[in-house]
């Protein structure tokens, strides 16, 4: 079932003006302006989702959708939890995980430590993301969904926590190529908004026109919701519910079990005039 939140009110266009700032593939934390500090990424309270109503409504323009990859555009093979045990150790890595509930953040922990450190971890996250490449798989539905938001002319965008590797044997596998298409080689990487400012920029178009695809609500939707974009949640095995919507403080506009419900929330709700 498709759930639904009520679409953001449109914002002051005059309030979006900083995106351009982030135009430079190599932005970093350091030099994120200040309409990207840490009081920016605050989220006011959000009421739950609620099913889809029948009262018509004027429909709001669609300009955009930009997915994530792993585990949205394709299937999700990579064993993180043994990953971040290899990086962390097996100690470390249950102290951290029932530090953090919702989920372990490795790439930003590992800022932290020293270039010797980051540089055996990265080595050690990179071989189990080769392992990943070797069996990638595209996501059910996402080839139907891609020929869909051509034939309507909308535009295709990709964030990824991933390397840019593993995009372009992505878009030389299946066919399908994004644009822009941005993997952790830009800095700041999600759930930072500026890569999909930085993709909104680039399409000359205003956030609250895009909507972010992700299965990841403190990546995908907290990038999304940072940005003031529309956010969707593909929640395929049902793991998110309204208790872990509280806890982060993050309720995504729409919530869905596969891609094929994407296709149809989209018909339904927005107006795909090019």
């Amino acid at each position: 079932m498709i759930h639904i939140n009520r679409p953001p009110k449109s914002r002051n266009p005059q309030s979006l003006n900083p995106i351009n700032s982030l135009q430079n593939p190599s932005f970093s934390q350091s030099r994120m302006p200040s309409f990207l500090s840490k009081s920016f990424l605050r989220l006011p309270p959000k009421s739950l989702l609620f099913p889809m109503s029948t009262v018509a409504a004027a429909k709001s323009r669609l300009r955009g959708v930009v997915f994530d990859m792993d585990g949205t555009l394709t299937v999700p093979v990579i064993d993180f939890a043994a990953m971040y045990k290899a990086v962390l150790g097996d100690v470390e890595y249950k102290r951290i995980k029932a530090e953090n509930p919702s989920g372990i953040d490795i790439l930003h922990h590992i800022e932290s430590w020293s270039p010797e450190k980051q540089q055996e971890a990265y080595k050690i996250i990179a071989d189990f993301e080769k392992q990943g490449l070797d069996r990638l798989q595209i996501m059910p539905g996402a080839a139907q969904l891609c020929g869909f938001l051509d034939a309507k002319k909308i535009r295709r965008g990709l964030i990824t926590r991933n390397v840019k590797d593993a995009v372009d044997l992505f878009h030389q596998r299946f066919g399908m190529m994004f644009s822009p298409a941005l993997s952790r080689e830009f800095r700041p990487y999600k759930p930072s908004p500026a890569p999909l400012l930085h993709i909104c920029s680039t399409w000359d178009v205003q956030p609250n026109e895009v909507m972010m695809v992700g299965d990841s609500l403190k990546d995908d939707v907290a990038c999304g919701k940072n940005a003031g974009a529309l956010t969707c949640l593909l929640d395929e095995k049902g793991r998110y519910g309204s208790q872990d919507f509280a806890n982060l403080d993050l309720t995504p506009d729409f919530k869905v079990s596969s891609l094929i419900e994407v296709h149809s929330l989209l018909k339904s709700n927005f107006d795909l005039t090019p």
